[in-house]
């Protein structure tokens, strides 16, 4: 089935879950979360992703929960987590490789009523990808290629940009003497830009503008996947 894009109904839905937000009226609503949000949002991820193969043949893009399609519910158990119980912004990840999905190079999005945002790379480093990340840049070459990759995508003038810095002591084995240094500083490393919601309603223009926005990215996607292989199998 051809994706057409959401419904214009769908961003009032997720206001709508802003100002409700419990599992009763949820559940109330569950019909309009599924017509409005989870049977587009499949469909998307099946045409994106043949859209992205072309691109990376092995990335994973697989329309169900908890793979390139998140939970509704949000975990609130966690420290320091959101306690709102029902999410009202919408993310899709396609990720390459066997990895953990969050821990992979990925090609992301996700909508709100307030914004659309659209990334590549890796959000947050857990510890094994961390390590790997810095292993991979205590190499000079490395470290300039990945800067190149961030001041090439940033040339282009469309509105890229990328993560701030997370940390502010250099990590063992990089000191400010070294060049481009500052690269260890982060706790992610993805580029990103923010549109439009209103663009989700437009299923064919939101391809084409997600695709010409992936590609524009794609050389730091292939960077942070060479990253991931240096992550130790378990």
């Amino acid at each position: 089935m051809e994706f057409k894009g959401f419904s214009k109904k769908t961003l009032a839905f997720l206001n709508s879950i802003k100002k409700n937000n419990n599992k009763e009226w949820f559940e109330a609503h569950r019909n309009e979360y599924e017509s409005l949000i989870l049977h587009p949002s499949r469909t998307f991820v099946v045409e994106m992703g043949e859209h992205l193969q072309a691109l990376e043949p092995t990335i994973n893009a697989e329309p169900k929960i908890n793979k390139s399609l998140y939970k509704i519910y949000r975990d609130t158990r966690r420290m320091g987590a959101n306690k709102a119980p029902i999410k009202h912004r919408i993310g899709f990840i396609f990720w390459q490789g066997s990895g953990k999905r969050m821990q992979s190079s990925a090609f992301y999005m996700h909508f709100s009523p307030e914004e659309l945002y659209v990334a590549v790379g890796v959000r947050w480093f857990e510890k094994p990808m961390l390590d790997a990340f810095r292993e991979t840049i205590k190499n000079d070459a490395k470290r300039q290629e990945l800067q190149n990759i961030l001041t090439q995508i940033k040339a282009k003038n469309k509105g890229y940009t990328h993560l701030e810095k997370g940390y502010k002591r250099y990590p063992k084995g990089f000191n400010q003497t070294m060049q481009n240094a500052d690269l260890s500083l982060y706790k992610g490393m993805a580029t990103f830009k923010l549109l439009d919601p209103h663009l989700i309603e437009d299923g064919e223009k939101l391809i084409a503008t997600l695709y010409e926005i992936y590609e524009d990215m794609h050389p730091l996607q292939q960077f942070m996947y060479e990253v991931s292989l240096k992550i130790p199998k378990s």
